[in-house]
């Protein structure tokens, strides 16, 4: 049997043991907590970063059929593109609590994003392999690289906005801390 809500489309197994909502109502706060950590330490490596950059660097190769600005974009687009394949599979399988920890993913993607984005101009971070900067590039073909820091500030707060969005969406999907006594399966 499901319950759910409706509007949203949210739907919870009501087969979960309570041990199984406890850890994964625990996974949900120390994402908040560890998301917030992120948002707040945007110079910081972070736990996800390696993985995110191996995604990143794959992507240019992904879209490198696609003549010199895809290529660039192909780093960022693949870099939301993996984790969101994930949310969609997670999400069709029923799975809502493993599709907001994935959206969780997407989220801190976005401030790793905003990160790059901030640099066009200052070019200080490291890149792999040397070459060219990906978002200086890109914002000068498109006349607005001295806007890098307005679009990093925007693409900061979409990485906040995604990141609230799946921790509420972890503890509805969990059931809200209401537990059923009993349930323990």
């Amino acid at each position: 049997m499901r319950s759910g809500i409706s509007e949203v489309g949210i739907t919870e197994n009501s087969n979960l043991g309570i041990t199984e909502r406890r850890w994964r109502l625990a996974l949900t706060g120390l994402l908040a907590v560890y998301g917030v950590w992120c948002g707040l330490t945007p110079s910081r490596f972070h736990l996800p970063d390696a993985l995110n950059l191996a995604i990143h660097e794959t992507g240019h190769l992904v879209f490198g059929w696609g003549g010199d600005v895809l290529t660039a974009l192909g780093g960022t687009l693949f870099q939301l593109i993996l984790p969101l394949a994930f949310v969609v599979s997670f999400w069709r399988n029923q799975d809502r609590h493993a599709a907001s920890v994935a959206l969780w993913w997407v989220g801190q993607n976005f401030w790793n994003i905003a990160r790059y984005v901030a640099d066009a101009r200052a070019q200080e971070l490291p890149l792999v392999g040397g070459g060219e900067h990906d978002w200086t590039f890109l914002l000068a073909t498109w006349g607005k690289l001295d806007q890098d820091l307005t679009l990093a500030r925007d693409v900061r707060f979409v990485a906040w906005v995604i990141v609230a969005a799946s921790i509420w969406l972890g503890v509805k999907t969990v059931g809200s801390g209401k537990w059923e006594v009993g349930s323990e399966k």
